[in-house]
């Protein structure tokens, strides 16, 4: 039953994204941007859903029950700095969208000041396709993982099935099917984030005595403020919010907010977007305490599989499907929306926006998929710890160029190359030399370009732009 309850809910994603077929314009435009014709609901959902996928349903759960209270510090973090970015960029962006011209999000960048930056372009292609091509294979093999381990089904077959839905629907409707199944995979994930909580919540005993149970489990469960941190409090919670600024470094999200219908709707796609988000969060931190008690969390459990154990063992075989088809539609729903941006980058960012056929494009999507699951099903250990430092790289490349062009400046090209370039190699310096524990390496990411960015403007290369 749990296996019949979970393929209805594929198939359902399937047609939805199938029907976007119906309103396709068959351009170029129409099947990476939507034609900017996105409703803000749709945005909003399809954008939250892009942004957290798998992190909500199998990270911060997983967290959660590993570290308790303490996690409210990373949902915090990613909202804050998420929230504060969308006053600053958002609306910037769909205007400089329009006012380019371009596809990709790349392809605004460098063309936001008027000019067009080839060779920034360029290397703004190069680094989509690398970061967030591995990306897309980390999704794919995350939902093979959670369906080998719950269904005992063969490890690849999970990865081959969603990068099969993947084209489906992504070949029928480009960005709008990703919209569209994303708004529905949104609506899937918080009805089982929510039925998660209630059930589980009353498996653990309910009210009576769960702190008392996680207080005999591990009293820093219950404790809000991290002491495990080798530089305090602050520099933690600084850097999570600096995770969550990076979100406008991540093309696959803010490719939504670029096909949004009109720039004046950015007020009512936050309210959807931050409602939705942090709802979403708490629950998430409340399913996490609760698999904290009923799961057995010894020392060769993966607190990643937290969240789809504890449906497998707590619901009613119909509703363990549905849980399951979340889980599985959150790591699809970012997936093909880094496919797809990775396809903008591919056919329009490489070739420095020269006209690209419409076939050649959905070809592009096809063959950036097939070179996911290969990733995915060869792909080795090292290649998937880059997937660690993706987000980061990603907001360190572009976020600082976003935010000095959405501040009124304009660098040249050679600084916004230089910023970008330096982002990317702070943070894989920071790693490198495990420097993680002082303060996520998002903050010197960001904060650095930002430097090289005010220096090279004293000595003249940027200007004020004001577009």
């Amino acid at each position: 039953m749990i296996v019949a309850s979970f393929i209805f809910f594929l198939l359902v994603f399937v047609v939805i994204g199938a029907l976007a077929s119906l309103v396709n314009k068959g351009s170029n435009a129409d099947y990476l941007l939507a034609s900017s014709s996105i409703q803000p609901w749709l945005v909003a959902l399809s954008a939250v859903a892009t942004n957290n996928s798998g992190w909500m349903f199998v990270g911060l759960v997983g967290f959660t029950a590993l570290s308790g209270l303490q996690a409210f510090w990373v949902m915090f973090g990613f909202i804050v700095g998420d929230f504060v970015m969308s006053f600053i960029t958002h609306k910037k962006l769909r205007e400089a969208t329009e006012r380019t011209g371009a596809l990709s999000f790349g392809g605004v960048l460098a063309q936001w000041g008027g000019d067009n930056y080839k060779y920034f372009r360029l290397l703004a292609g190069l680094i989509t396709i690398a970061f967030l091509g591995t990306y897309a294979a980390a999704q794919l093999n995350a939902g093979s993982k959670a369906l080998h381990v719950l269904l005992d089904w063969p490890y690849e077959l999970g990865a081959i099935i969603g990068a099969a839905i993947v084209v489906v629907y992504c070949f029928a409707g480009g960005i709008r099917a990703s919209i569209w199944t994303d708004a529905a995979q949104s609506v899937v994930m918080i009805l089982s984030i929510a039925m998660m909580l209630v059930l589980s919540f009353l498996a653990a005993g309910g009210f009576d005595g769960f702190a008392d149970k996680l207080n005999a489990l591990d009293p820093s469960l219950l404790s809000l403020w991290p002491d495990s941190t080798a530089h305090g409090t602050a520099l933690f919670i600084i850097g999570w919010i600096f995770a969550g600024i990076g979100v406008i470094g991540q093309p696959h999200v803010m490719v939504r907010f670029m096909a949004m219908e009109k720039p004046e709707h950015m007020p009512r796609i936050r309210t959807y977007y931050y409602s939705w988000y942090t709802l979403f969060s708490l629950m998430a931190l409340g399913v996490g305490f609760c698999a904290r008690i009923i799961l057995p969390f010894d020392a060769g459990f993966d607190n990643e599989l937290a969240m789809p154990m504890l449906a497998k063992d707590t619901l009613p075989p119909v509703l363990a499907g549905l849980a399951l088809a979340g889980l599985f539609a959150a790591t699809m729903s970012t997936a093909d929306s880094q496919i797809l941006s990775c396809t903008a980058a591919a056919t329009r960012d490489l070739t420095d926006g020269k006209a690209v056929p419409y076939w050649a494009t959905k070809l592009a999507t096809v063959v950036i998929t097939a070179i996911a699951l290969l990733i995915a099903l060869f792909g080795n250990e090292s290649v998937f710890s880059l997937v660690l430092i993706a987000w980061s790289a990603l907001g360190a490349s572009f976020g600082p160029v976003l935010i000095v062009y959405a501040l009124g400046q304009k660098p040249s090209q050679a600084l916004a190359i230089v910023m970008a370039v330096s982002g990317i190699a702070i943070v894989l310096a920071w790693n490198h030399y495990g420097l993680g524990s002082l303060i996520y390496g998002l903050f010197p990411g960001l904060v650095g370009p930002l430097l090289i960015f005010a220096v090279g403007k004293m000595a003249g290369f940027a200007v004020n732009d004001h577009s």
